[in-house]
């Protein structure tokens, strides 16, 4: 497995500075989303070959590998003219990680509403799952025509909210272009934590083979809310996903989330030692 951090959650450092910083930790690879990084342009235009080059060079001379071009955009935005909009950028961001060296843009799976809410029963519907395949359908037919995987993020809250759910889309788009990023503690909510272990295992049963990255957190439940923090500082147990990954996708990226400057390492040696152990 190949350990990377998310981009945002590193030192505020200049662009540059930063890459060296991540480098120097011992990060392999990073999950970059453009908007989050405040020295960086991320409007469609400014999405230009040359853009691409300059960023894949300044990676390369870190040692470093792009797992990730994140574009967290709502795919079920119920507003037309948006959703064009939307799907426009997808297409943008996946040409420009064709040239960027990065093999996959990655998504969460939104909510049937335009500001984005978590509302149960809409988000956990039959119809909003049956808009999202609908408004994927053209950003995988460029994802093909790029060379680029989608990767989508199943996320409780979100219309991707199980492993049953995901199984679905991939079914119904049937594409080598559309895979999935496994972010475990994505799929757990204080209704099903119980479950925990059984979900996980059904996630790797139902979409195992289409994992392509793989997201790492911890959490804890505090009032009642799934509050997410760095590998080791809380209640998961990573032995599953992790002897699925070294067992089943030998050298898969693998990025921590929710980290900070000053656990980062921490956190990135406390799930190698796990690995180790399988």
């Amino acid at each position: 497995m190949q350990t990377g951090i998310r981009f945002h959650d590193t030192a505020d450092l200049p662009f540059e500075k930063r890459l060296e910083e991540i480098h120097r930790q011992g990060f392999s690879c990073v999950h970059i989303a453009l908007k989050k990084v405040k020295d960086l342009p991320d409007s469609t235009e400014a999405l230009t070959p040359g853009y691409a080059m300059y960023l894949k060079h300044q990676f390369e001379k870190n040692h470093l590998d792009v797992a990730v071009l994140g574009n967290y955009l709502n795919l079920a935005d119920p507003d037309p003219v948006k959703l064009k909009e939307i799907q426009a950028k997808y297409t943008a961001h996946l040409r420009f990680a064709s040239i960027l060296g990065c093999s996959l843009v990655g998504t969460e799976t939104g909510a049937p509403n335009a500001d984005y809410h978590y509302d149960p029963e809409a988000c956990h519907s039959d119809w909003a799952l049956d808009k999202l395949i609908e408004n994927l359908r053209p950003v995988i037919k460029d994802a093909e025509k790029c060379g680029v995987i989608l990767g989508i993020e199943p996320v409780y809250k979100h219309i991707v909210s199980s492993p049953e759910r995901a199984r679905i889309v991939l079914d119904a788009i049937h594409s080598p272009n559309l895979q999935i990023i496994f972010d475990p503690v994505n799929l757990l909510h204080p209704d099903n934590l119980e479950h925990r272990k059984e979900i996980i295992g059904k996630a790797i049963d139902l979409f195992g083979k289409d994992v392509a990255v793989i997201h790492l957190k911890d959490y804890k439940v505090i009032d009642n809310e799934m509050k997410c923090m760095a590998c080791g500082l809380g209640e998961m147990d990573y032995t599953d996903v992790l002897r699925f990954a070294k067992e089943r996708k030998p050298f898969i990226q693998a990025t921590l989330e929710n980290t900070k400057p000053d656990n980062a390492v921490q956190a990135r040696e406390y799930i190698e030692r796990i690995e180790e152990s399988l």
